[in-house]
């Protein structure tokens, strides 16, 4: 189907306001342009959704404190959530994925846990996943009793797809759900959706092939947990948690999210898969400004919530 006309209207404001491309001259400047997008409709008389609670903490990482923000859901329904923002390993903190967070929480029924990770490049590989696993393992010691799931948009889908292989690999903590918002799994950067969707739709393919050399900088190499589609690193997925992945048509990592779904499906894993007829890359900014990125999060985070439910007495 044609691009959605309200992201055709989004898009169309960003070019006329000088708001694209994303990435400017270097990681710094292209963070703070990030946020400003991020945070663009959130003026004086912005409203967030309302949660039951918000509180702000850390837990111990390899490096130090790793800021954490968790969100009490107004419905809970008893699990838990470690969720993980987008932003190609490099962009993204706590205040830019806020909103995401809270309608999470709300949908899933479920204690939303957001990690603020180390960022490329000067945290490259492994720093970013290093984070995520010491809060996953907080988080599983915080809330024992609840079932336990990993989600994330982008880069933080791949981080999360990165720790239910993890967490298979390391005998656990066990995982209810994995949900994935349009991973990026592979640095080859060579799929035909990377190709057919490389410039025009707010992710572009050089964007990508930025972050990920940015992520890859240094000493640090791609491995199964970070690249499972990747040529020499891909991944066994046999055993991981169930999967929610959704992608996106117009998103230059759509065939990445379909290929990972299909290799889950093949290896036996039960996975849910949330097509995004007319959406672009990281439509879930967008809920609430645009109705077709409502139903496609809406879907997918039921799904989720379907594997979080604990199990009847």
């Amino acid at each position: 189907m044609p691009l959605d006309p309200e992201f055709r209207t989004v898009l169309d404001t960003l070019q006329s306001a000088g708001a694209l491309p994303l990435v400017r001259e270097d990681a710094v400047t292209t963070r703070k342009h990030y946020r400003a997008l991020a945070t663009a409709r959130r003026g004086p008389d912005f409203v967030p959704e309302q949660v039951a609670a918000v509180t702000d903490g850390t837990v111990e990482g390899p490096a130090g404190p790793v800021p954490v923000r968790t969100y009490v859901p107004t419905d809970d329904r008893g699990g838990v959530l470690l969720y993980l923002h987008g932003g190609g390993w490099v962009l993204g903190d706590l205040v830019t994925h806020d909103p995401v967070c809270r309608r999470v929480a709300n949908t899933t029924g479920a204690v939303v846990v957001a990690v603020d990770y180390r960022l490329a490049p000067e945290h490259p590989h492994p720093a970013p996943i290093d984070d995520a696993w010491a809060a996953l393992l907080a988080v599983a010691g915080r809330y024992p009793d609840r079932p336990l799931g990993v989600a994330g948009d982008s880069a933080g889908a791949s981080l999360a797809a990165g720790l239910a292989l993890r967490a298979r690999d390391r005998g656990g903590p066990d995982l209810a759900a994995q949900l994935l918002f349009y991973p990026a799994l592979d640095p080859a950067c060579a799929t035909p959706s990377m190709q057919d969707n490389a410039e025009g739709y707010f992710l572009t393919a050089d964007a990508m092939r930025w972050f990920w050399e940015l992520y890859l900088s240094g000493d640090a190499v791609a491995d199964p947990e970070v690249a499972p589609l990747g040529s020499d690193t891909s991944a066994d997925p046999s055993g991981v948690a169930p999967a929610v992945v959704a992608t996106a048509e117009f998103d230059p990592l759509h065939d990445e999210g379909r290929d990972w779904a299909d290799a889950l499906a093949a290896a036996g894993v039960p996975v849910t898969r949330v097509e995004g007829p007319g959406l672009i890359h990281g439509y879930v900014a967008f809920l609430g400004a645009v109705e077709a990125a409502e139903t496609a999060a809406e879907k997918s985070l039921d799904a989720v919530a379907a594997l979080l439910s604990p199990p009847a007495p």
